[in-house]
């Protein structure tokens, strides 16, 4: 489906969308302004309207248990206030008005017209992108993920009916990635391009991109959790939760679990002190044979596979999981779906380690003494960490955090100097 000033249209209307695209964008931008304020008013109505039941029936076509899970945690993320201060944190004195300035004034204006290429791991994730879009006031064209199940095009939709003056600043198309002239055609368009995804996705995306435009990339990112001394059964149930809860899809999500130890059997007696707390937390999220097999078969590969490549890895295997202790001390991708990786990294080696997955950091649980919580915290920081949290709040939003080290918005306007006529 295709969403184009408002209205839903069949995909084979697509070549009749894009040929007057430049037209309506054009004119769109030339005559009007989007501001924040409507925005933040509309989500406010949509809100209401989903504490009053009125959409139950509408999102229950497309989401999951898992989705409305995440669509609670993210619901406080989209209040006035919330959105108010995301304006105020990001733009600072900009998202007041112009700043005075001794030549005259400086304002920030939107960055024009943004084609946001999004991943389907987060649900929700291209709807969120787009509201950041609108605002900064930009036009947002957005090419759906081919998992997304409908809940993204939905959200928009409904925006846009809360409030037609967002409908010309908004276009939602279910494109394929191998459809490069479609694509192309919308990169055309674009002063800026946010793409959200791996490594193949942002090369295919700089060699669409034309001269002049912005590129603007949330790449894929890996996260871990660091202990330093003893975990608390609480600690290793709440990390257990997140492993099941996310099951290593998210960039927030934890992969490898590093001790600040050189001893591999303190590092296998906290394996078999996780393995159990993973069991729980995996009986209580499989609540189907299908999921519960779907997490059996990742551990099952992932023991065949360390079994056929003799690395030395000892596998724990559970109901639903296991625990990997690793004899290297890497950061990489954990088999998923409730497999995580234990390796020991003494402090020493930490900030050398990391350092060797530079640009791809995001996200460091940490669990540790509270006397040891600021040396750790710098020296975490130091590596290129971009988050620190609890070791169960990996992957919770947070209002006001920053994104992969950046603030979004910053880079979604662009600043113009005023200089004011003598008298």
């Amino acid at each position: 489906m295709i969403l184009a000033q408002g209205t839903l249209l069949p995909d084979s209307q697509l070549s009749q969308v894009l040929s007057g695209l430049e037209g309506e964008i054009d004119r769109t931008r030339a005559s009007q302004a989007l501001s924040a304020e409507v925005v933040i008013q509309t989500c406010a109505r949509l809100l209401d309207r989903l504490d009053r039941g009125e959409l139950d029936g509408l999102l229950a076509q497309y989401a999951t248990p898992q989705i409305l899970e995440a669509l609670a945690r993210y619901r406080a993320l989209l209040r006035p206030e919330s959105l108010r201060y995301k304006l105020s944190a990001e733009l600072g004195d900009l998202a007041d008005g112009p700043l005075s300035r001794p030549f005259g004034r400086a304002l920030a204006v939107p960055l024009g017209t943004l084609l946001h290429i999004t991943a389907g791991n987060l649900d929700g994730l291209p709807a969120f992108s787009a509201l950041e879009g609108l605002l900064t006031g930009n036009v947002n064209l957005l090419k759906l993920p081919s998992g997304d199940p409908g809940l993204s095009l939905t959200l928009l939709h409904l925006l846009t009916q809360a409030e037609p003056r967002i409908a010309p600043f908004l276009y939602a198309f279910s494109i394929p990635s191998r459809d490069t002239p479609s694509l192309q055609a919308l990169a055309e368009l674009a002063d800026g391009i946010v793409t959200w995804g791996g490594e193949e996705a942002i090369r295919a995306v700089r060699a669409m991109a034309p001269p002049g435009c912005k590129l603007i990339e949330w790449g894929h990112r890996l996260s871990f959790v660091y202990l330093s001394g003893t975990a608390q059964p609480w600690e290793l149930a709440a990390l257990a939760r997140h492993i099941t809860e996310t099951g290593g899809l998210l960039c927030s999500s934890c992969q490898v679990v590093f001790l600040d130890t050189e001893d591999s059997d303190e590092a296998l007696a906290l394996c078999h002190s996780l393995l159990p707390a993973l069991e729980q937390a995996a009986l209580a999220r499989h609540t189907t044979p299908g999921q519960a097999a779907q997490a059996t078969l990742y551990g099952y590969e992932h023991f065949l596979e360390q079994s056929l490549r003799h690395t030395g890895a000892q596998v724990l295997r559970g109901r639903g999981c296991s625990v990997t202790l690793c004899p290297d001390r890497e950061l990489e991708l954990s088999p998923l779906y409730g497999n995580v990786l234990v390796k020991c990294l003494p402090r020493a080696e930490l900030f050398s380690a990391l350092r060797r997955q530079r640009g791809r950091l995001q996200t460091a649980g940490l669990i540790c003494p509270p006397e040891q919580r600021a040396e750790l915290v710098a020296l975490l920081a130091r590596a290129g960490v971009t988050r620190i949290t609890a070791a169960g709040d990996l992957s919770h939003p947070f209002l006001g955090e920053n994104h992969d080290g950046e603030f979004p918005l910053r880079r979604y306007v662009r600043m113009v100097d005023v200089e004011e006529s003598p008298e």
